[in-house]
This record gives structure tokens, sequence and C-alpha cells, in this order.
């Protein structure tokens, strides 16, 4: 019983802290999307849009284009 019970604590413990940083990282995303929209107009669509550039230039570059 008393292993059970060590177990189910050490994998509530991770499970906690996964969810906690988890948590705050979408709240720091969140918050650097609100701020650059506020601040420079910039939308998550942009940024997005500015992602998949990004990826398309690395694959050609990876490709030797």
């Amino acid at each position: 019983m008393v292993p059970t019970l060590i177990l189910a604590w050490i994998v509530f413990v991770i499970v906690w802290k996964v969810l906690k940083a988890t948590i705050t990282n979408a709240l720091t995303i969140a918050a650097i999307l609100v701020l650059l929209n506020i601040g420079f107009g910039i939308t998550p669509q942009d940024i997005w849009h500015q992602i998949m550039q990004f990826a398309k230039t690395l694959s050609q570059v990876s490709r030797g284009r």
C-alpha cells in the first residue's frame, strides 16, 4: 500500500510540474501576442505567415536551391 501511495505521489508531482510549465508558457505566449498586437499591430496570422515563410526558406536552403 505504501509503495503505491509513494508512486502515485511521484506521478502526481510530475504531472503537476508539466501542467504548471505548460500553463505558464501558454500565458507568456498569449501576453507576447497581445503586446505585439497592441503595440505594433502585428496579428497572430502575421506571425504564423512569417514562421511558414521561414520554414519554406530553410527547406529550400537545405535542398541547395
